[in-house]
């Protein structure tokens, strides 16, 4: 009987083999591949293409005494370590993931490691079966097991095809640490045609045991990877014409951890030779289309998309629509482009420094000169900025220095600001002034903002000059501030926005030749120089007022907010709160924080009902004598539109989209 056993055994096993040698790994069952694995009898480097639609498993094995805080960290970056099964000490099987296995012998190859360094690849672990008495196993998610997935939305998968392991790189992204677990993500790249963005995102974004989305869409310098021909694991993947690198979480960040925690001794699967689980890819949820993620691309220098979900965007492109509208019928319909306030804020979303700059001197013969335009909407992009935890400052004209230091002045009294914002002049004193002023000591690869924000700034025409509507040179009392934007353009990774609502205003050169065409006076007045993105509003104020809405859409979008933090640490939602008190129009005055949560989870309307902020703001406008635009009055009004009724419902039309 037992020489029967032996003989139906190994009669398996060479029908195994067979199917191996004629190239079937892929259909092959996991149980048939552990079995061939255990046996020591394949050659190939990796399983990546192996048991198509089964999941495969990182594998980490440390003492049991660092099992706790390893499984601890483990949650607190599931993108990289998503925990399939964790087993008890001593234990070589794992029964919720295979029937028949034993993590001794059924991984291509293992690592060792002492005291924090590799000392070894091993085929089988069978010589340390003592040791492994007191050590616990984790076994975690791995993206070769979405590669079906993704293979079925039409999307090669470049490093099957070029019979190679996947490229594996070190990030300069830090994990959240967890006691002795310290180290930076580690993550796969895959290059995707650039016609498959959407599709790749979402075939894997519900495979959340499989790494999930990606965590990156661009150049790899970003993940401050210097060179992706070069992995630190895996092999060189080549990227064909018109691919884009793809960025995953991978779980070879349980290496880096291993070797950061400096365990007396440790081993894990050697990376690319994964553990196969009989478990299938098959429980995905299906998702909402509001949820679905879409990818947008927010820079071309570096190359640099961002994730949204449908929602969120829809969201934002209906603020969009409600700030396009022309209450002066002065044809600015026709500067619109679709999607900029979007994609300006995805912008913005992933700055670290924004400095926005304002101020339109357009009534020459006033002292000030300035209009009411711009610093409303500056200050409410200034405060969600701060909420969000970004560096943010302005600059200005020198000669509005202190009229602009009393504004800011004002809104921290009022609570619009947590804190005063920084108050910057720019002169030009030489050819690389502006270089100078944008990076530390000049160093383009060390910019000091990552976007620049101009909201009905007065923007340099063609001639040079700087016009308002009515075709007057006010260049005399206009700083070159356009030299930043212009260097901004030279400078990789700055990116710039322009808010304007007549084509004379900084940023505006991109639809320059619809203003000449459709703006009174356009062929004089229009600004010729461009922002990466122009956001045209009716009124600028509405246009900033936009930009921090988006900025609270965008932060309360899960699939946004993980691609931002790189499915590392945990979500931010938790600051929903402190987001909501940024916006321009909830009341800032001091109360217990009890009452405030009571009125900020109130519904929409309730929060919305008075723009008490932005009422104040203006008011404290016209006591600093700033005018209104187009009447030049004192007023509660900004360009004519009176505040009440016009402005204000603006504000709550916004606020309620928000809320939605």
């Amino acid at each position: 009987m037992t020489s029967r056993m032996a003989s139906s055994e190994l009669k398996k096993n060479l029908e195994a083999e067979e199917m191996v040698l004629t190239g079937s790994l892929k259909s092959l069952l996991p149980h048939v591949l552990r079995r061939i694995i255990r046996c020591n009898r394949l050659s190939i480097s990796n399983t990546s293409g192996m048991a198509e639609g089964y999941k495969q498993a990182n594998v980490v094995i440390l003492p049991k005494s660092l099992a706790d805080d390893f499984e601890k960290f483990c949650h607190a970056n599931d993108g990289p370590l998503p925990l399939l099964y964790r087993s008890k000490p001593g234990d070589w099987k794992c029964p919720s993931l295979s029937s028949d296995s034993d993590i001794r012998t059924d991984c291509l190859q293992y690592r060792m490691y002492e005291y924090g360094a590799c000392t070894g690849s091993l085929k089988s672990l069978k010589e340390y079966s003592e040791q492994l008495k007191d050590m616990v196993t984790f076994y975690l998610g791995c993206s070769f097991s979405f590669e079906k997935a993704v293979q079925n939305a039409g999307i090669p998968i470049r490093n099957v095809e070029q019979k190679c392991n996947v490229s594996m790189y070190k990030t300069a992204v830090p994990c959240y640490r967890v006691s002795a677990f310290c180290c930076n993500l580690v993550v796969t790249m895959r290059p995707i045609p650039e016609s498959k963005l959407e599709a790749a995102v979402r075939a894997t974004s519900e495979l959340k045991e499989a790494h999930g989305a990606p965590i990156h869409v661009g150049d790899p310098g970003l993940l401050g990877i210097q060179d992706h021909s070069k992995p630190d694991y895996g092999d060189p993947v080549h990227l064909h014409p018109g691919d884009i690198p793809v960025f995953w979480a991978c779980g070879v960040t349980g290496v880096e951890a291993i070797i950061s925690c400096r365990a007396p001794l440790a081993f894990t699967h050697s990376p690319g030779c994964m553990f196969i689980t009989d478990l299938k890819n098959d429980n995905v949820a299906v998702r909402s289309s509001r949820e679905t993620p879409q990818v947008h691309c927010i820079s071309q220098d570096p190359l640099h998309y961002s994730i949204v979900s449908a929602e969120a965007a829809q969201k934002i492109k209906t603020l969009e629509t409600l700030i396009g509208i022309d209450p002066g019928n002065r044809g600015i319909i026709h500067l619109h482009r679709q999607d900029e306030l979007l994609k300006a804020c995805l912008s913005i979303s992933h700055a670290r420094s924004v400095l926005i700059t304002t101020g339109f001197p357009t009534h020459f013969t006033y002292e000030p000169p300035e209009e009411n335009d711009g610093p409303p909407g500056a200050l409410a992009i200034a405060a969600m900025l701060q909420a969000l935890e970004k560096e943010v400052a302005i600059v200005t004209d020198q000669r509005a220095m202190n009229l602009n230091k009393n504004i800011i002045e004002e809104a921290v009294q009022l609570g619009i600001l947590k804190r005063p914002v920084p108050l910057l002049s720019f002169q030009r004193e030489s050819a690389d002034s502006a270089l100078m002023f944008l990076c530390e000591n000049g160093n383009p690869g060390r910019p000091r903002f990552d976007h620049l924000i101009a909201i009905e700034r007065a923007g340099m025409a063609a001639d040079g000059n700087y016009y308002n509507a009515r075709k007057v040179n006010i260049k005399h009392l206009v700083d070159p501030i356009d030299e930043l934007f212009l260097t901004a353009q030279t400078i990789p990774g700055v990116t710039t926005t322009g808010v304007g609502d007549g084509g004379n205003e900084l940023g505006m050169g991109k639809v320059k030749d619809a203003v000449k065409k459709h703006i009174k006076n356009g062929d004089v007045i229009a600004c010729d120089v461009e922002a990466d993105f122009t956001v045209v509003a009716g009124v600028s104020n509405w246009g900033g007022y936009a930009i921090a809405c988006a900025l609270y859409i965008l932060s309360t979008c899960e699939i946004h907010d993980r691609y931002l933090r790189k499915a590392v640490g945990f979500p931010q939602l938790s600051k929903k709160l402190v987001w909501l008190s940024a916006l321009p129009s909830v009341t800032k005055e001091k109360r217990t924080e009890s009452k405030r949560h009571a009125e900020i989870t109130e519904d929409a309307g309730s929060v919305v009902a008075q723009p008490v902020q932005e009422e104040k703001l203006l008011k404290t406008l016209v006591q600093l004598g700033v005018r209104s635009g187009k009447t030049a009055s004192l007023e509660m009004e900004v360009d004519g539109l009176p505040f009440y009724n016009t402005h204000s419902l603006m504000i709550e039309k916004l606020l309620r989209e928000v809320q939605h």
